[in-house]
Order: structure tokens, then sequence, then C-alpha cells
């Protein structure tokens, strides 16, 4: 049974700040919130975790494997180094949805996330290494099927932008609506998703669901593990499998866990 640890980021009084004392740049605000999640993806990434970028001035990270000291540090680090700060909720749950639930209920609870008078709250609860199991975290990576051929060397970026889209549109509600999983864009043609104990059957279903709906052709590679990164690089693996063999699902076998980093 997986068991998500989900840390809502949210960066505190970020609307009110943006034109205080009066409007800030767009290009200059947009290169902000890329260097802040760069920041965040390499301070989570190195500890094993993922995070995934959203709406920028709200950003979801699977954290199994980080704790509270972990968070502390995130939040000192990031104030030090930006004009705005950051707030935290974390949750855990089956199911990752409850768990990004609960960790947004700790931030919502805390105050407005315009609140002026928020600032670096940290909420939440974490597992404990001896709550910890090998099939904590079930990721999936998805990509769509020969999305060059069909798209980028047949259209205009932006209608290739758009039928990808439509594609991560229909995934990410019907893991959510059927599931209770997190899909996330993460470039090109890749969506990464959070789920639950999913069966091979599960994703043959959802895969269905959207070529039905979004005449979106996708194939994925699955991974179970203790920590996001480890289930990250089983799916990878598992997806050149779906490339070598022309298959549409496999599930991952366990890859030695290199390259994190241990504090």
């Amino acid at each position: 049974m997986t068991n998500a640890q989900l840390t809502l980021v949210q960066i505190d009084n970020y609307g009110p700040w943006t034109v205080t004392p009066n409007p800030r740049r767009e290009m200059d605000l947009q290169t902000l919130q890329s260097r802040l999640f760069a920041d965040l993806a390499q301070f989570v990434g190195g500890r094993g975790g993922y995070v995934f970028f959203t709406r920028f001035d709200n950003m979801v990270a699977i954290t199994n494997g980080l704790d509270r000291t972990d968070h502390d540090l995130l939040q000192e680090t990031i104030g030090n180094r930006y004009p705005v700060t950051i707030s935290l909720g974390t949750g855990t749950d089956p199911s990752p949805i409850s768990a990004l639930e609960s960790a947004t209920a700790g931030l919502q609870d805390a105050g407005s996330a315009q609140d002026g008078d928020r600032r670096e709250v940290r909420f939440g609860e974490y597992l404990t290494e001896d709550q910890r199991t090998p099939e904590d975290v079930q990721i999936a990576h998805f990509d769509v099927n020969d999305a060059t051929g069909k798209y980028t060397d047949q259209l205009n970026e932006f209608d290739s932008f758009i039928q990808i889209e439509q594609g991560y549109a229909t995934l990410m509600r019907y893991l959510r609506e059927e599931h209770g999983g997190l899909s996330f864009f993460v470039g090109g043609d890749n969506i990464i998703s959070i789920c639950p104990g999913m069966t091979e059957s599960d994703y043959q279903e959802s895969i269905s669901h959207v070529e039905s709906t979004a005449g979106v052709e996708l194939k994925v590679g699955v991974g179970i593990d203790k920590t996001p990164h480890g289930a990250g690089m089983e799916a990878k693996h598992a997806l050149e499998t779906c490339r070598h063999h022309g298959t549409i699902v496999e599930l991952g076998e366990a890859q030695d866990d290199v390259g994190v980093a241990t504090d």
C-alpha cells in the first residue's frame, strides 16, 4: 500500500507583494518564480523528493524521506535568498489527494495566502522512519506516442502545445477523480503522476479514456519505491521498455537508489 507525504509550498502574501508599492515588471516576476522553483527542485530533489510548479505561487512536492528539520531548513534557505517567504503544509495518506488536502487545510487554517501577517507557517505531519516501507511511493511517467511526428514536426508550436495540454488536462482530471492521483506536466510531452496503489488495468483504462476523450495516445512506465526519486527512476526505465517493445503500460523493477544526497 502506498503512503504519500505531500507538501504544499505557498509563497506568503505574493499577490499584494507583486503590486506594492507599484506593479512590478512581469518578466521580473517570472524570473523570480522560475529561480525559486529551481532552488526548491534542487533542495527537495537532493533529498530524494520531487517538486511540481503548478501555479508557481503554489507548488506541490512529494517529500517522502524529508522530515521536519528538512522543511525548517528549506524555509530558512528561501527566506535568506529571496524577497518573499514561503509557508509549508505537509500531509500523509495512502491517497495522494487526501494527503494534499490535509496539507492545504493546515495552511488555510493559519490564514489566507494573501494575509500580510502570515509568514513562514509550517504545518503538518511527517512519516517517521519506522512508518516508511519500500512501497510508499508509486510514480507513473506518461508520455505521448510519437509526439514529434504527430505534432512537433507537423504543427506550429502553439497548436502542438494545445494538443498535448488537452491530453494532460484529461489525464489530470481522470486520475484525480477516479483514483485520487495527482498529475503534473513536466515539459515536452511528459506527465508525471503521483498515484495510489493502481494496477496495470487501471493504467490501461486511464490511457484509453484519454485517447477516446482527447484523441491523444499515451504510454506509461510505473515505478514503486520508498522515495520519489527511486520510484521515478524505476518509472523511467519502465517507460524505456514501453518504447523498446511498443507496449503502452510497463511496471518497472526496482533500481539501485543512487545519486540522492543523504544530508
